[in-house]
Order: structure tokens, then sequence, then C-alpha cells
């Protein structure tokens, strides 16, 4: 009687077995994660927006003019005559609003696109960092020696007969002042020369590049600073006041922004003529604003300076 009530708990826990194990088994199954990969997510990218270029000329030309006779207005008007603080400045700005931009909006999407390594950093991106700095620094110095006409046409003349008769004609010369701004347009050729050689195949545009740019050619600049200015821009800071500061520093980098756009929407001669006709105005506005002496013999030169780089640039699209 043991021995059958035995066998029939045997054959009962033999029944039973399978639903506890098919239930422990489903339990067990369903606490454990999935082996499968859950499905991705299409991320939509945030659509950058889009401006005309009957738009972004206009606002190219009048931010880039804004900025050149603000910077003239700052250091000869207002007599603040520090431009390495002053660039220091406008790169500390610019390094903290485009990481601003990045988190805010698309105009910095460009980013997802570089892989930045730390050789590539040491490589390039400082190297053309250094001469980005100079450039800027020296372009800058030479605005307290020379008239904004004078700096335009020496930007324009390419032909060394053009830049005598624009020097000849300019009342107020200073070798000195030419000699930086030669030095400038060494650094800022060399910068472009540079960045074909060590960046060739990444997309760049302007904001992206200030992005990496800008803390860099500001940390180099405030290492030079106690060098060249010391600590005297500090001390004329409450006489320049803050709304000159944050004034100054926005427009020179509204004008990256409007750069972005610039570069999407023009050709290379539509750049360049709007290039000249941003020079026509500057020299136009110096002449206006700042009561600038610009003499027959310059406006020769500079025709014909502007006359050979557009027939370049014709040609060269062709």
């Amino acid at each position: 009687m043991s021995s059958s009530s035995n066998n029939n708990l045997t054959m009962d826990e033999k029944a039973n077995r399978p639903q506890h194990l098919d239930i422990n088994r489903k339990s067990s199954f369903e606490d454990s994660p999935s082996p499968l990969p859950s499905p991705a997510i299409a991320t939509t990218p945030r659509p950058k927006p889009k401006v005309s270029a009957s738009m972004i000329i206009p606002i190219w030309i009048t931010l880039s003019s804004a900025v050149i006779i603000y910077n003239n207005y700052v250091y000869n008007t207002l007599n603040f005559r520090y431009p390495v603080f002053t660039v220091t400045w406008h790169l500390f700005f610019a390094a903290i609003g485009t990481r601003v931009l990045h988190r805010t909006t698309p105009l910095l999407d460009g980013l997802k696109d570089i892989n930045m390594t730390k050789d590539l950093f040491l490589k390039s991106i400082l190297p053309i960092g250094f001469l980005f700095s100079g450039s800027l620094i020296l372009s800058n110095t030479a605005y307290l020696y020379l008239s904004v006409s004078y700096i335009q046409m020496l930007k324009v003349s390419l032909f060394v007969s053009c830049v005598a008769l624009t020097s000849q004609g300019e009342l107020g010369f200073s070798m000195f002042g030419f000699c930086v701004q030669a030095a400038a347009v060494a650094f800022e050729a060399s910068r472009l020369v540079m960045i074909q050689i060590l960046l060739h195949g990444l997309k760049m545009d302007p904001l992206v590049s200030l992005h990496y740019y800008a803390p860099v050619c500001a940390l180099l600049n405030l290492f030079t600073l106690p060098f060249t200015e010391g600590l005297a821009p500090f001390y004329e800071l409450a006489q320049l006041g803050p709304v000159v500061l944050i004034t100054n520093a926005a427009v020179a980098f509204l004008l990256n922004i409007a750069a972005v756009f610039l570069v999407g929407v023009g050709s290379g001669l539509v750049l360049t003529l709007a290039g000249v006709f941003k020079d026509i105005l500057l020299i136009t506005g110096s002449v206006v604003i700042f009561g600038a002496t610009v003499t027959r013999m310059q406006v020769v030169g500079y025709s014909i300076a502007l006359a050979g780089l557009v027939m370049f640039k014709t040609s060269g699209s062709k």
C-alpha cells in the first residue's frame, strides 16, 4: 500500500514537474534581459536654416564693414589702443559662443563629421591656430598706424605697381604700419596654405573652424599679452565700458555666423565680387566717418588692383 502510494506520488510529481519547470522557465525568461537588441530609433537631424544669397550677402557686407569700422573706432576714437587684448577678448567670446550654439542650434552639426584626435590637434589645429592668432593681432595692430581706406587697398593690391601707387598717394603713410599689415597678409596666406595641406579632406565651415581655433588662439594670445601690452588694458576697461566691450565682440562673432551661410550660397566669383563691394564701401565709410583722405593716385592703383583681381577670378572660374 505504501509502495503504491509512493508510486502514485512519484507519478504525480512527474506529472506536475513539467508545469513547474515551464512556469519557472517562463518567469526567468521574463526577468532576464532579451538577447535581441532593441530596435534602433532613427533620429531626424536638425535642419539648418536656409538663407538666400540676396539676403545673406548684404548682411555679410554690413557685418564685415561694421567689425572693421567698430575696431577702428575703439582703437583711434576711444583711444583704447590694445589690439592684442581686443583680439583675445573676441576669441574668448567666440569660444564660448560656438559652444552655446553647438548645444542649442544645428549650426555646428558639422562637428559630428570630424574625428578630432590628439595627433590631429597637435599637428594641425595648433600650428594653424598660431598663424591665425598672428594674423588677427597684426591686422588689428595695423589700424593703429594706417587708415582704414589704405589698409583695404593694400589687401587687394596684388601687384607691386599697385602697392606703390596706393602707398605713394597715402598722406599718412607709416612704414611700420605697412610692414605690420604686410606681415598680417603673409600670416593669413600661410594659414590658408596650411589648411589646404594639413586639413585636406576635412570639411570645416567657418563656424566649426572657429570652434576649434578660438580657444587655441585665445590661450596663445593670453600668453603673449603680458609681454606685449601688460596690465594696461585692464586698467582702462572701465573707461571703455561693458556695452562697447560686449557689442564689439558680438559683432565680430555674428560675422562668423554670417560667413557660414555665405559660403553655402555663393560661388567663388560671387564671394570675390561681394568682397570688392565691401572694400569700396569701407573706403567710402572711412572717408565719410573718419575723414580719411583718398588721393587720385590711390584710386588709380586700387582700380587696377580690383580689375586684376576680378579678371583672375573670372578666368579661374571658367
